[in-house]
C-alpha cells in the first residue's frame, strides 16, 4: 500500500458533491391547488441556496426534509409577490427555531423599504444578523465566491429589475496518478507542485503536470432565468450550462401575452436552451390557465429534445461526469 494512502491530497468524497435543483413551487402569479408559486433551493456540495420564496415556501421546505438551518444564502430574482411572499414567515420561523448565524439575502435594491418594513413590524426575537446584498448589475456579475462555488447574477427582461443566477463549480484541483507516486518516489512537495498545475524538475528528468496528474470532473453549472422576455445577450451569460431553469408561463397560444408581460413561452425558453448549447432545459413559472402541460412540453421538444417540466418538490440532478 502506498505510504500516502488516504491523505487528504488524494481523497475526494464524491458523495458529498450533490449539485442539484429542488423545485418547490412552479406556478406563476399565484398558487392554485396543483402548483405553489416560485420557489426553488439549489444544492451545491454542502451548501443550499433558496432561490425566491413565494407563498407556501415554509411547508414546501418541511415536506422535502429541507432543514431552514441550512440555508445561509437566499437570492431574491425581483420583487413580485409570487417570488417573495414567503420571506416574512420564513425569516420570522427561523427566528422562532433559535437561529443565530447569519443570513444573507441577495435581491434588487428595492427590497431594502421591505426588510426595514419587516424589521419595524416582527422581528421580535430575531437574534441573527440579516445581510442584504443589493443586486443593480447591467451585465453578469460574480456575487458570491466559496471555495469550490462561484454565484453569478445578470439582468433579464421583465417589467421590473429582475436577476437570473448561475451556479458555476470551480475547477477541481488536479488528482495525482496514484501508481506513479511510489515508482518515481514523489515527496510531497513535488505532489503539491504537480496539484498546482506546476511541472517540477527533479534532477535531470522533468516531471509534467499532463503526465502525473488528471482532472478528476468536469466542473458542472446550472442556470435559473426567471421571470424574463427572450434575449440575445442571455444565452452568452448561460453557455455551457449543464441544467437551465427557465420562465415558460405559456404556451404558443398566448405568445401574445408573453410579448405584452415580458415572459417566455415553452418554446422560447427551448430555443435559449438551444442557443446557450445547455445540457438540459427544466420549464416552469407555469400560468395557472393550463391544467394540462403536455402541448408546453412537446412544443420545447420541437426545438430542443432534452426538455422537462418542472414537477413540484422534486429534485433534479446533475450528475458528476468523471474525467479518468
Amino acid at each position: 500500500m502506498s505510504r500516502f494512502q488516504g491523505h487528504p491530497f488524494f481523497f475526494i468524497n464524491f458523495a458529498l458533491m450533490e449539485f442539484s435543483l429542488t423545485t418547490l413551487g412552479t406556478a406563476s402569479a399565484s398558487a392554485n391547488p396543483y402548483r405553489h408559486t416560485s420557489c426553488h433551493v439549489v444544492t451545491v456540495h454542502n451548501h443550499r441556496f433558496l432561490v425566491d420564496c413565494g407563498e407556501g415556501c415554509q411547508m414546501s421546505l418541511q415536506q422535502c426534509k429541507i432543514a431552514f438551518s441550512w440555508i445561509d444564502n437566499i437570492l431574491l430574482s425581483h420583487l413580485h409577490g409570487d417570488h417573495i411572499f414567503g420571506i416574512f414567515g420564513l425569516l420570522s420561523t427561523m427566528a422562532m427555531q433559535g437561529r443565530t448565524a447569519p443570513l444573507y439575502i441577495y435581491a434588487p435594491q428595492g427590497f431594502r423599504p421591505i426588510l426595514d418594513f419587516f424589521y419595524q413590524h416582527f422581528a421580535d426575537g430575531v437574534k441573527f444578523d440579516i445581510n442584504f446584498i443589493p443586486l443593480e448589475m447591467k451585465a453578469k456579475e460574480k456575487i458570491i465566491d466559496m471555495r469550490q462555488l462561484e454565484v453569478f447574477a445578470f439582468p433579464l427582461r421583465h417589467r421590473v429589475p429582475t436577476y437570473g443566477f448561475l451556479f458555476a463549480e470551480k475547477a477541481p484541483a488536479r488528482n495525482i496518478r496514484k501508481e506513479l507516486i511510489e515508482r518515481d518516489s514523489l515527496t510531497l512537495t513535488e505532489i503539491g507542485s504537480l496539484k498546482r498545475g506546476e511541472d517540477v524538475r527533479c534532477g535531470r528528468k522533468k516531471l509534467k503536470v499532463e503526465d502525473y496528474t488528471y482532472i478528476p470532473y468536469a466542473p458542472r453549472s446550472l442556470a435559473y432565468c426567471c421571470d424574463t422576455a427572450p434575449f440575445e445577450k442571455l444565452t452568452g451569460w448561460i453557455a455551457g450550462a449543464d441544467l437551465v431553469y427557465h420562465d415558460s408561463t405559456y404556451a404558443d397560444d398566448y405568445e401574445d401575452h408573453a410579448a405584452k408581460y415580458f415572459h417566455s413561452t415553452s418554446r422560447m425558453a427551448a430555443q435559449t436552451a438551444a442557443a446557450a448549447g445547455a445540457g438540459q432545459l427544466i420549464l416552469g413559472h407555469f400560468s395557472s390557465r393550463y391544467k394540462d402541460l403536455a402541448p408546453m412540453l412537446a412544443q420545447a421538444r420541437e426545438v430542443f429534445p432534452n426538455t422537462l417540466l418542472a414537477e413540484e418538490q422534486h429534485k433534479y440532478e446533475i450528475p458528476l461526469r468523471r474525467l479518468r
